[in-house]
Order: C-alpha cells, then sequence, then structure tokens
C-alpha cells in the first residue's frame, strides 16, 4: 500500500476510532470495533429485490426475509466505524453494493471481535463482516495459539487484502523499526486479532534468541489499546494496515502516532459464512465478483483511499 493507506485479525486480524476520535464513541479500518453490545445498525435501505440480477441465488429464508444480518466490531475506521447512529465504512459501503446485487439490506450488528465467529456458529447472524483476515485455522476451526480443534472453521468469501503494521506514538520516541525492536517492551493490541498472533509468534522468537518476551497487553477494542500507546504505557500498536494508516492521518490532528516499517504478512479479508451455509457463501462470491466487474468495488476503495488492497477475483477461502 502507499503512505495515504501511505488493515488485520488471531486466531489469527484485525476486522477505529482514532484515540483522537475516541469521544465520538468509536466512530472512527472492521475487524477485526466499537459500542460492544448487540444493537443493529442499518448500513443501507433494502433494495427491491424484482431489480437485483442475484436475488434468486440466496436461500429463501434469507430472500423472503430481505435481510442479511452481519456480525462485527463497528470500531475499525475506516474499514467499519460508528457515525450518525449507522455504521459506515469500507465494510459497511461493500455490503450495500453485494445488497443490490442480492436483493436484500445488510444489517450490521455490533460485537466483540473475538466472539463473532461464535456469534456465526449460533446463528445469531448470518454472516460475519469485520475485517477479519481469511486463514486456514478459521476455515478449519483451529486454535492458532494451541494447535487444537475447537469447532467446524467457517468459509470465507474474500473482498480486500492487508497486512498488518506496527503503529508508535508521533517521532517514534522508543525507536521502534521492527518486531524485533518489540521484544522486553509493552505492547498493546486488539484480543483475537491476527495482530495478537503475529505479536505472541514474535515473543517466542524473542526468547529464542536470548532476549526478553514481549509485555502483551490484550483489550477488548483497539481504540483501548490505542489509548494505552498514546498514554505512552506502551510502545506500539499493532493494527491492519489501512487502520493503522487511518489512525497515524487522523488521531490529535496527525499528531498523536505514526506508522513505523513494512506491513506484515498481507493476506485476505473475508466475508465469514457458516460451512453449511453454501447456497448463501456462493450467492455472495457471485455478488461480490459483479461488484468487481462492473466498477462498483473500485469507486468504493477509491472513496476510502485504499485502492491498493483491492482485489480482483472474489475468491472462497484463498486464505493462507
Amino acid at each position: 500500500m502507499t503512505a495515504s493507506f501511505t488493515r488485520r485479525t488471531t486466531a489469527t486480524r484485525s476486522r477505529i476510532a482514532a484515540v483522537g476520535a475516541l469521544a465520538v464513541a468509536g466512530t472512527l479500518l472492521v475487524a477485526g470495533c466499537g459500542d460492544q453490545t448487540d444493537k443493529n445498525s442499518d448500513s443501507s435501505s433494502s433494495p427491491a429485490a424484482s431489480s437485483a440480477p442475484l436475488a434468486d441465488k440466496l436461500p429463501k429464508d434469507i430472500r423472503d426475509a430481505g435481510v442479511i444480518k452481519v456480525g462485527s466490531d463497528i470500531a475499525y475506521p475506516p474499514v467499519e466505524y460508528m457515525e450518525g447512529g449507522k455504521a459506515v465504512g469500507i465494510d459497511p459501503d461493500i455490503a450495500d453494493a453485494l445488497g443490490k446485487q442480492l436483493g436484500v439490506k445488510f444489517e450490521f450488528q455490533n460485537g466483540k471481535f473475538a466472539q463473532l465467529i461464535v456469534g456465526l456458529q449460533a446463528k445469531r447472524f448470518n454472516v460475519v463482516m469485520s475485517a477479519m483476515n481469511d486463514t486456514k485455522d478459521r476455515q478449519n476451526g483451529i486454535d492458532s495459539d494451541t494447535g487444537k480443534k475447537v469447532g467446524n472453521g467457517i468459509d470465507f468469501v474474500d473482498y480486500f487484502t492487508a497486512g498488518t503494521s506496527i503503529l508508535v506514538q508521533k517521532g517514534n520516541p522508543k525507536g521502534i523499526k521492527s518486531l524485533d525492536d518489540l521484544c522486553g517492551k509493552v505492547v498493546a493490541l486488539q484480543q483475537g486479532t491476527t495482530s495478537e498472533g503475529i505479536a505472541k509468534a514474535q515473543s517466542t522468537k524473542c526468547t529464542k534468541d536470548h532476549k526478553q518476551a514481549i509485555k502483551l497487553q490484550t483489550f477488548d477494542t483497539d481504540p483501548e489499546a490505542l489509548l494505552r500507546l498514546k498514554q505512552g504505557a506502551s510502545v506500539a500498536d499493532l493494527n491492519d494496515f489501512p487502520v493503522a494508516a487511518y489512525n497515524a492521518k487522523t488521531s490529535g490532528g496527525g499528531n498523536d502516532f505514526e506508522v513505523v516499517g513494512e506491513q506484515i504478512e498481507a493476506g485476505p479479508y473475508g466475508i465469514g459464512v457458516s460451512k453449511e451455509n453454501t447456497q448463501l457463501r456462493d450467492a455472495l462470491q457471485a455478488a461480490m465478483a459483479a461488484i468487481i466487474k462492473s466498477g462498483e468495488y473500485q469507486k468504493i476503495l477509491e472513496k476510502w483511499n485504499v485502492t491498493d488492497g483491492g482485489v480482483t477475483e472474489a475468491k472462497v477461502n484463498g486464505g493462507s
């Protein structure tokens, strides 16, 4: 990605309110986050199914309801965040475009990122769309920390690509340039994200290199981690690149944070779908392919200045 955009999530993530906008109740990529309740936030008005070219691809119960319920951690700008009582950002805009193809409304429901897959499998919502990285562990229901199977896993329809970035205080007072510089230091980040997995792997590497382990602090939301960094209680926050860049640009008028080093382990964001719901998965894939072909997808990326993260194909389970 460029410097202007120049994001990602453990079991990996990642998928915000910049700290400077924390007072706006987590409104600032996702993914992944926000007010950790299950209140609904409509991202668009429901299009007429009769004018939607792909409506007949949906499962009948969803087509009849006219709604796809989306589990999301809505405090991860610019990927997803709350503004004026509704979910806005990259994910809601893409969902809106998909909804026009499918003849349904995507209704975003706010929740903790680490609980989104559990909520999907419990059928609290139909899909997860929260800057969530498509990974083999998530596809197979594997706990990335223990390597043990913890569930049936989920399928993904990939729609964006991002890596993890290191966000530090403006001016980089601790001289952080790479993951190796985090050994023995306090790092704050969001729980359950790809970033947490990267930090834990780096901490293991630190000890193997006869250095001190990373002192990891995890939080339910990214804004909490950012606050720790702003206060100087941590030296860095690991974050999806578009989210890190957004916070560097906006928090404190651009005076709070900066991004250092290169993107780490870039991979796809995916719309998570239950493995039992292959018809919904395939309908989403077809709708994603349609908005890529029509150019609507590109317009959304241009709007949010994240064109470098765009995909050219709507893959299923393309993550590694």
